[in-house]
């Protein structure tokens, strides 16, 4: 993940910002289980911790409340927050209102992460140093392999924890995560379908944990053998895995980009060039006051779910247009 005020964001900020939706560029890297075939919808959820992810879960309530509910769309794809949050919205085994209010109640939770001088400075880097999203995730898979850490069993049983009683992959491939390769930087994508990186074995809790191991806050995912990493290490938004789609949605808590890290605005272009209707919200200024530099921080959560929901209304309008049009 690349949350504001997240250390790969440092970096980010000191190269150009490629939010304009008129650069163009194809997002590279090993997509495995992708697949070309397009359908209808596609609902895109970033990656921005546990912060970013009570922000899109305010900002979907919001949506469904004015009438535009993207829960039914035929494709979602998410990464690290993004992957929490779309599992457990196409479980069906639980509501928008429901799962909004375990944003305010202080439950579904962990602990809060602070990365130190030394880690910043890495992830500055990396950025800095990094031509293509397959070298960021290389070298921020270094850290992440090197780093001290909590071990692997203790991470899935706190993402299993949030999961609750979501185990099972929806039918299918509607649902897409994104993980990082740790030692070549390519991206994954699991589905739970047969011919993905981890086939038909990759379980539902292990893909969502792989896709939200931040690199120096918690340990590789190991799947079929090989180590992964947070999939917004590779995109913010993964958003050009909706190539394809006719009416796309991208919900990013992260709209920063650069060389390495492409933007959501950036991909969204490519998809509305190949002919798609695309939307993409990003955090207003009071989203981005509550997210800043503490979007690992549990104690944020509340308000950030608040913030989205407030921020829906200014965009039901646009987005039933895209969806419903």
């Amino acid at each position: 993940m690349n949350p504001k005020g997240h250390p790969a964001a440092t970096g980010a900020r000191r190269l150009r910002d490629t939010r304009a939706m008129s650069d163009k560029g194809t997002p590279t890297g090993e997509v495995a289980a992708a697949g070309t075939a397009g359908g209808r919808t596609a609902l895109v959820l970033g990656a921005g911790g546990l912060v970013g992810a009570a922000w899109e879960v305010g900002i979907l309530h919001g949506l469904a409340e004015a009438g535009v509910d993207l829960t039914g769309a035929d494709l979602v794809v998410g990464s690290s927050a993004g992957a929490v949050v779309g599992a457990l919205l196409t479980s069906g085994t639980t509501t928008l209102a429901e799962l909004y209010e375990r944003q305010l109640d202080g439950s579904d939770t962990e602990p809060a992460v602070r990365f130190g001088a030394g880690t910043l400075l890495r992830y500055t880097l990396a950025v800095l140093t990094s031509r293509t999203p397959e070298a960021y995730g290389r070298k921020l898979g270094r850290l992440a392999l090197r780093a001290r850490t909590v071990d692997e069993a203790t991470r899935r049983a706190t993402v299993a924890k949030r999961l609750g009683d979501v185990t099972e992959w929806p039918a299918g491939g509607r649902l897409r995560l994104t993980a990082v390769d740790a030692e070549t930087g390519a991206l994954g994508v699991f589905d739970g379908r047969a011919g993905g990186p981890g086939g038909a074995g990759a379980g539902l809790v292990d893909a969502v944990t792989a896709s939200c191991a931040i690199p120096g806050a918690w340990p590789p995912a190991t799947l079929a053998g090989r180590r992964w990493i947070d999939g917004g290490i590779h995109s913010t938004a993964n958003a050009h895995l909706a190539a394809g789609w006719e009416r796309v949605v991208v919900v990013a808590p992260n709209a920063m980009g650069n060389k390495a890290v492409h933007a959501p605005a950036r991909q969204a272009g490519d998809l509305i060039a190949a002919g798609a209707l695309v939307k993409v919200i990003t955090p207003g200024e009071d989203a981005k006051a509550v997210i800043g530099a503490r979007a690992l921080d549990p104690a944020q959560r509340g308000a950030a779910a608040r913030a989205g929901r407030a921020q829906a209304a200014a965009h039901a309008r646009s987005v039933a247009a895209v969806w419903t049009g």
